[in-house]
């Protein structure tokens, strides 16, 4: 439907509400936010902080848009609210000033909102801070967990009335209370791995994540004190940065070169699928969208325990690793590749 060329060096991927369409880009030393309409044409761009100089360069954690407003965590922990319609600065706070750092490839999180409050990951003695979403004010910093914040993101969950948020870290997983901050369970699977990139998925009271550099995963069952102990692990998901979902009792996603079908309560290996190669996924309408870190190379793919078939491809333009994870929104599907963003039609007949 359009391309949209010169926003910069990027892993991100597109967020798109209220009518527009964000992507982050690193064109030169600053990081980039760039709305465009559904057209693809551009509304507005605007300067969310320095450019990361990290092996690879390039732009980061996907923005995350909540109540007319936009929030960016930069590879180098510069957290910023901007107005969604404008791109004008609101707030914007710095991750070393909870006493966090970045690990060797800098912050790639996007930042988790709910209800009236912005949680990330600084990293350190505070691992987890909440902030005001409106004012960007400190709202509680977790204490008692001294942690990385390496590169996956915050989820938030529901359990026996509470709330709760899981995320991965250089120690391994953390679970704290949704309400203050208050760490409820940690498992030091994993912990100081070479990269933990993975965000944590939820599903029947199971908590599950993977990693790659030959980990595999692990699976914690949710106990009735608000604590969690591990289910099952397995080395049938080395999953370096493409990530997993959760349908109807299983697990899709990227196992070193190909992908992988777990199911959830065991563990137990369904079939695995070479696919279009090691890469990043989404769920969309019962079917996989399957996106390949080498060649921009895309593939769409049934979503079965049963096996993966696939039922189309397409081939997108740039040049280094393609890491931005594909997205399916309004009949569309949005991928990210080098300085390059594609829209396609992919509602059907």
């Amino acid at each position: 439907m359009w391309k949209a060329e010169g926003i910069g060096k990027g892993f991100s991927s597109v967020a798109v509400s209220g009518g527009k369409v964000y992507i982050t880009g690193e064109p030169g030393n600053d990081l980039v936010v760039f709305a465009y309409d559904l057209d693809g044409t551009l509304q507005w761009k605007q300067q969310a902080g320095s450019a990361c100089k990290n092996d690879p360069t390039g732009a980061r954690g996907t923005p995350t848009i909540d109540s007319g407003k936009l929030y960016l965590l930069s590879g180098n922990g510069r957290l910023s609210c901007l107005d969604a319609a404008t791109g004008e600065a609101v707030w914007a706070r710095e991750s070393r000033e909870f006493g966090g750092s970045p690990g060797g490839w800098g912050y790639a999180e996007s930042v988790l909102v709910y209800g009236d409050r912005v949680v990330f990951k600084p990293g350190g003695q505070n691992c987890l801070a909440a902030l005001d979403k409106t004012s960007g004010a400190t709202v509680w910093q977790s204490k008692g967990y001294t942690a990385g914040p390496e590169y996956g993101s915050c989820l938030r969950f529901t359990s026996g009335g509470d709330a709760f948020i899981v995320t991965g870290t250089s120690k391994g997983l953390v679970c704290v209370r949704a309400s203050d901050g208050r760490v409820r369970w940690s498992n030091g699977f994993s912990a100081d791995n070479t990269a933990n990139c993975p965000t944590p998925v939820f599903s029947d009271g199971l908590v599950f994540w993977a990693n790659g550099y030959g980990k595999g995963g692990i699976c914690m069952r949710l106990t009735a004190d608000g604590g969690a102990e591990p289910a099952w692990t397995t080395h049938d998901m080395d999953c370096h940065h493409g990530g997993y979902i959760v349908e109807h009792g299983y697990i899709y996603g990227n196992n070193g070169g190909g992908w992988t079908c777990l199911e959830l309560k065991s563990g137990i290996k369904k079939w695995q699928n070479q696919g279009p190669g090691k890469g990043s996924l989404c769920w969309a309408d019962g079917m996989l969208y399957l996106f390949s870190e080498n060649s921009g190379q895309a593939a769409l793919a049934t979503c079965s325990p049963d096996g993966l078939v696939i039922k189309g491809r397409v081939k997108v333009e740039g040049s280094g690793p393609s890491w931005a994870h594909p997205v399916v929104i309004g009949g569309r599907l949005y991928l990210r590749y080098d300085s390059n963003l594609y829209c396609f039609d992919v509602k059907g007949s």
